[in-house]
């Protein structure tokens, strides 16, 4: 049989996701073994047990200034950041993304402001975002939000004027009105587009929450991460960066299963 035509059952795929996972963690021993037979002094690349005596204090013992829990604390700081601005983005998205999508006047006056502000690089707005709404939450949620609402607004616009021009002519030869070919019609089907835009967005979203941590903020990964950089202290940063790796890998599934479970008939040739 072909590769192409090849599909790994559930558990092989499990297997097999694993496997360069394991090879880069015992590739990443070896070569830092080496260095520290070397250099027993080297901090470049930190064994685990540095990394484990490092971060020891910042998860289980409170900090002497704050009386905090660093590492949960800038868990919760950024997840807060993330979440507020995902959450504005998709709303938004969803708004804005039907609106475009099936009223093809305001398609053509609206979608090329959405397109021009889609295609400014957002680290360019940080300057303009700091000035205008201070160093305080608003400036780094606002970050997230101006650099991953446009897409989604263009994917679900382009995914909902992409529908079946039957569908729109059938709803409404039953009556249908265009606030109810919307909501009846294009918003059903825009729902799993809508959580894969999120899913694709995570990346982006974690980049930009990172640079707005790492120049303005008292706490957060992206603040940790950039204020031991001094330091050289890879034994914490690895860390920091292998959780941040987790929890957007925690979130990803978390959304396919739930693309998965509300909409089994967008997945049909999934499964």
């Amino acid at each position: 049989m072909r590769w192409v035509n090849r599909r790994p059952r559930r558990g092989n795929r499990m297997l097999l996701g694993a496997i360069p996972i394991i090879l880069l963690i015992v590739l990443y021993l070896a070569v830092a073994g080496a260095r520290h037979a070397v250099n027993p002094a080297d901090k470049i690349l930190p064994l685990p047990g540095a990394m484990i005596e490092a971060m020891a204090s910042l998860v289980t013992e409170p900090d002497q200034l704050s009386g905090e829990y660093l590492f949960w604390a800038d868990t919760l700081a950024s997840l807060t950041r993330l979440g507020i601005g995902l959450a504005i983005s998709t709303l938004s998205a969803l708004l804005v993304g039907l609106v475009l999508g099936i009223l093809p006047p305001v398609r053509a006056t609206f979608g090329p402001l959405v397109t021009g502000i889609a295609v400014i690089p957002p680290i360019a707005l940080l300057p303009i975002l700091f000035i205008a709404f201070g160093l305080g939450e608003t400036a780094k949620v606002a970050l997230i939000v101006v650099g991953i609402a446009p897409f989604m607004m263009r994917d679900i616009a382009a995914h909902i004027g992409a529908l079946p021009r039957e569908q729109i002519i059938k709803a409404q030869t039953l009556g249908a009105s265009s606030w109810q070919v919307m909501i009846r019609v294009a918003l059903p089907q825009a729902m799993p587009r809508l959580i894969q835009a999120v899913r694709l967005s995570l990346g982006p979203a974690w980049v930009f929450l990172i640079s707005a941590e790492a120049i303005a903020a008292d706490i957060g990964l992206g603040y940790r991460i950039f204020l031991v950089r001094r330091y050289l202290s890879m034994d914490i940063i690895l860390p920091y960066v292998a959780w941040i790796a987790l929890l957007a890998v925690v979130m990803d599934l978390a959304l396919t299963w739930a693309s998965n479970r509300l909409f089994p008939w967008a997945h049909g040739a999934d499964h």
